[in-house]
């Protein structure tokens, strides 16, 4: 059953990743006046809004808007610095696997947006799957060491679980792998 919890997941997040890599960009006012003829693409600024979205299927979950609430808490607090809140959005495991210095380094210059909830799912135990995809901006020295990259893509199963009445983001197995890719 791990085998093929980690197959799938691996296979959503590669077409997921496929999806991303091959889709093509919305024209929402992002593109250049055009110079003499000519037509000019300004990037994309990355990482992004900071706002959680949801996909249709993901919104038509019965737990669409508190699984919304608790990521956009979580993404807010990392990108604010606030140690604090973060641990008001994670489970006590993971509050005391990572100290307020700790957790303080390792975000100290991530900067995360994009953020887009594709699919929720029951799991065991009453737990729910997520699987959410975002972009992340860091300094290189930041980055991941086999990933050294200024801007990447992340998608990844979050798993979610019910502590003190909240849905909390739970630790995340040590046998998953997200996919990521610069940007």
């Amino acid at each position: 059953m791990p085998v093929l919890v980690v197959v799938v997941s691996l296979t959503i997040g590669g077409g997921l990743l496929a999806r991303e890599l091959y889709h093509l960009p919305d024209d929402d006012g992002d593109a250049a006046a055009p110079a003499q003829g000519t037509s000019v693409r300004v990037p994309r600024e990355e990482p992004g809004s900071a706002q959680v979205e949801l996909t249709p299927d993901a919104a038509a979950h019965p737990e669409s808007e508190p699984v919304r609430t608790v990521l956009q808490e979580h993404f807010d607090a990392i990108n604010g610095r606030d140690y604090d809140q973060w641990t008001t959005t994670v489970v006590a495991a993971r509050v005391q696997a990572q100290s307020r210095r700790t957790w303080l380094t390792n975000y100290r210059s991530t900067r995360d947006g994009g953020i887009r909830v594709y699919r929720i799912e029951a799991a065991p135990e009453g737990r729910l799957r997520v699987l959410v995809g975002f972009t992340s901006t860091q300094d290189i020295v930041d980055a991941p060491p086999d990933l050294p990259e200024h801007c990447i893509r992340w998608w990844l199963g979050l798993p979610l679980t019910r502590e003190s009445g909240e849905w909390r983001v739970d630790t995340v197995p040590t046998d998953a792998s997200p996919v990521r890719a610069p940007c």
